[in-house]
């Protein structure tokens, strides 16, 4: 059985290291944290969190942020890098060993997908990885799940789509690795040449169906993970221009779809979801900001012992 203290002082670095009853657990703990984000709480009093952003970021660092502070914590770091040591050639283990002197706990978010890992090998307090790469971001899977389970009022039974850049884009990565300990329908919607990373697909257990058609497979749908093309990954602008309009989705689209379809997008978005959607009921990617603040008050306070 899963309790609280089996997550004390451990790193949170991917998916992969979490089954189906550490999840529930920690939604359930993220659920827990619900009315204390709005009422505000004492518990991490006297503890720093250290945001480490070697690559920009507003939801996830902003919203590790306001969770470590609505806990009553304090908050250190840096947002460019170039502000930092970084910028004099120091290696990211050498920066690890030096700010674990002056915090608790660190969120990362690195350019390459082995950072994450490499910070948590030097450092001896935890590692929460807030985006490695082109590699994971596993809080932006757990708040996902828990928009979703909001959303619909369950995960077991939904059928999927992962729309977009599905082979740079790390949050798809993330949680189509959470989804596979849940009975779903995953559909993988993408330009051929963007499809899911090897990697992961290998790891698929559940029913998946790949596809370049998102108006064919769009009315099977309860919730249309958008992602939006990523442009900082390609090393070929033509490349990017050439794929960044493969799918816009406006309210006629989702028209087409079920009445109560989910939409969610880990933002920022580009032009893949028009404005006039964000009206529309079936609009969650704002909705599932907040989200993101309860998933982090729940793991930095397991993380910290303090549950």
């Amino acid at each position: 059985m899963v309790k609280a203290s089996d997550f004390k002082g451990k790193d949170v670095l991917s998916m992969r290291d979490y089954g189906r009853e550490e999840i529930d657990f920690l939604l359930d703990k993220a659920t827990e944290m619900v009315p204390v984000a709005e009422k505000g709480s004492t518990l991490l009093r006297g503890k720093i969190l250290a945001t480490l952003f070697f690559e920009p970021s507003t939801r996830t660092r902003l919203s590790f942020e306001s969770a470590m502070l609505r806990l009553g914590g304090s908050v250190t770091g840096f947002s460019d890098p170039s502000a930092s040591s970084v910028k004099k050639g120091e290696t990211l283990e050498d920066t690890i060993k030096t700010v674990e002197n002056y915090c608790d706990v660190i969120a990362m978010r690195h350019p390459e997908e082995d950072a994450a890992r490499r910070a948590a090998a030097a450092a001896k307090i935890p590692v929460l990885n807030g985006g490695s790469g082109s590699g994971e971001h596993p809080t932006q899977a757990l708040l996902d799940l828990h928009t979703m389970k909001y959303a619909k009022g369950k995960i077991d039974g939904l059928t999927i789509g992962l729309c977009g850049d599905l082979l740079y884009g790390r949050t798809t990565h993330s949680l189509a690795l959470a989804l596979n300990h849940f009975d779903v329908e995953l559909y993988l919607i993408s330009p051929k040449e963007l499809t899911m990373k090897p990697d992961i697909l290998k790891d698929l257990k559940m029913k998946h169906t790949a596809t370049t058609d998102l108006k064919k497979v769009l009315p099977k749908l309860d919730v249309l993970y958008d992602t939006r093309i990523q442009k900082e990954r390609f090393a070929d602008p033509v490349q990017y221009e050439k794929l960044k309009d493969a799918y816009i989705i406006d309210p006629k689209l989702v028209k087409s779809g079920k009445q109560d379809l989910v939409v969610m997008h880990p933002l920022p978005r580009v032009n893949e979801i028009t404005t006039d959607v964000d009206a529309m009921p079936n609009a969650w990617y704002f909705r599932q900001v907040r989200h993101g603040v309860y998933v982090r008050m729940a793991l930095l306070a397991l993380v910290l012992g303090a549950l």
